[in-house]
């Protein structure tokens, strides 16, 4: 089972990214579209009547993800809390990852010339701490939240 989960409230939600910011500041990732750290679309407006939605994409932490075991290096991994992320020492930038992805999370960091992905900040979590997005949202939109087997 998955022990994390990040939640939307899309009734706080301004859509300032303020979330994509604070990631790529914490990743050590550059400003600007070329490359973010959550997702290759982490907020998405949805326009409705009477009023625009926010959603956030991350990536899932499948239950089973697919994008591990098509790894060649065995770079993409899961760790026993349901964290699923790249390590980057193993990594060689093929992107089977984000080609097995349903949602084509895993975005390819023209930086490193390697995969990068959502991982909760997992080194942030390891120091009692909540993933940069979390803890830098401006209307309090997002929510970190540990889950528990029922």
């Amino acid at each position: 089972m998955n022990s994390y989960l990040i939640y939307l409230n899309s009734k706080r939600c301004i859509g300032c990214h303020g979330c994509e910011v604070h990631c790529k500041t914490n990743k050590g990732l550059p400003p600007g579209p070329i490359l973010c750290e959550i997702s290759h679309e982490p907020m998405r407006s949805v326009r409705g009547v009477p009023k625009t939605e926010f959603q956030f994409r991350s990536c899932y932490h499948c239950e089973d993800p697919q994008c591990v075991p098509v790894c060649p290096t065995s770079a993409m991994q899961k760790r026993t809390d349901g964290i699923v992320f790249v390590d980057q020492e193993k990594c060689i930038g093929c992107m089977a990852c984000q080609n097995s992805c349903p949602w084509s999370i895993p975005q390819f960091n023209p930086l490193t010339g390697k995969a990068i992905k959502c991982d909760y900040c997992y080194e942030r979590l390891e120091r009692g701490l909540k993933p940069a997005c979390v803890t830098k949202c401006t209307t309090h939109a997002l929510k970190f939240v540990r889950l528990v087997e029922v």
